[in-house]
């Protein structure tokens, strides 16, 4: 099982917009570089101010943390994840989430197979 750590700094999500490949669908967004840290896989949280309020966009960071927990140990170590929230995240629940979660990372290559 890879160690996980947050992205904090503004830098490394730039440069996982930038560099990053993406996956898009109507609840969520993912962006996927990878890094040469051995081991070790970071992730990132976003959402906008179209989403809606300070509890919509805390309830969305929420949903897609507790989503990522969940495929975690299936993740292949180093790389740089963004997931970033739209608004149809508000209505869906963490195993809805995890669902799309787990189809995009399949189609970055960041999954392994049993994941899927």
């Amino acid at each position: 099982m890879p160690q996980i750590q947050k992205l904090k700094q503004n830098i490394d999500f730039r440069r996982t917009y930038g560099r990053g490949k993406s996956f898009s669908e109507p609840a969520l967004v993912t962006y996927v570089l990878k890094n040469n840290r051995a081991g070790i896989c970071r992730f990132g949280v976003t959402t906008g101010k179209k989403i809606g309020n300070a509890v919509m966009r805390n309830r969305c960071r929420r949903i897609i943390t507790a989503a990522f927990k969940e495929i975690s140990g299936d993740i292949c170590c180093g790389c740089d994840i963004v997931f970033v929230a739209r608004f149809k995240t508000t209505k869906l629940k963490s195993t809805d989430v995890c669902e799309i979660m787990k189809r995009q990372l399949k189609s970055a290559g960041v999954l392994n197979e049993k994941g899927a």
